[in-house]
């Protein structure tokens, strides 16, 4: 008679060695990367297993940095931005360092102190083709780029358009201490629209800030 392989069990959690802390399945986790120099790599847990030898193996969902996508990092790419992959592993529970937490766009946004483990995630990612969900994601600005978490912006109050200070001809330390602000085009608009009403030109001063 053949003998059968004794079975895998699936696991609730699993405790980090020389930790308290207890991951389950949902949790977002720093996994080792081989080369010690490059930083931990970020996945979501699928689900974990252990075989009868008590070897814990976890399957997931790997998040993959801008750096590592087949476009590259671009300029309104968050420093803390990750993309949820379609690529799937199953690796030892041992390489797992710590937790970490990936939130929404609009939830990091709302952050008012980004932790180190604080990340966020606004698209998929497939790994084989390099393709995006959504593919497409509102502009903002003269320079037409998403927006960056990470960049200052300041909203015009005519067109309610967000603009970088720079794309503006402006610091970002002028830009902190103004309180309105009209982009060129709404200025220019302005401008007509009170020479032919005979108004006068009221200088532009202020700034609303992200």
């Amino acid at each position: 008679m053949a003998k059968t392989k004794p079975g895998k069990k699936d696991l609730d959690s699993y405790s980090i060695k020389g930790t308290n802390k207890v991951v389950k399945v949902g949790d977002c986790v720093l996994m080792r990367p081989a080369e010690s120099e490059k930083p931990p790599y970020v996945a979501r847990v699928e689900k974990i297993e252990a075989d009868h030898r008590n070897n814990v193996r976890v399957r997931v969902r790997w998040y993959y940095r801008p750096e590592e996508s087949i476009g590259g990092r671009r300029q309104f790419h968050g420093a803390k931005e990750l993309f949820l992959s379609d690529h799937y592993d199953v690796q030892s529970a041992h390489t797992i360092e710590g937790k970490c937490t990936v939130h929404s766009f609009k939830n990091y946004t709302k952050l008012e102190n980004v932790g180190a483990e604080d990340y966020f995630c606004r698209f998929e990612y497939k790994a084989a083709t390099g393709g995006f969900t959504p593919d497409r994601v509102a502009v903002y600005c003269k320079c037409e780029m998403p927006y960056n978490p990470d960049d200052l912006m300041v909203q015009c109050e005519g067109c309610k358009d967000w603009f970088h200070p720079s794309c503006m001809g402006m610091t970002i330390e002028q830009a902190k201490k103004l309180d309105h602000f009209l982009c060129s085009d709404c200025v220019s608009e302005n401008d007509a629209k009170r020479s032919m009403n005979g108004f006068p030109v009221s200088p532009v001063s202020e700034t609303k800030v992200i």
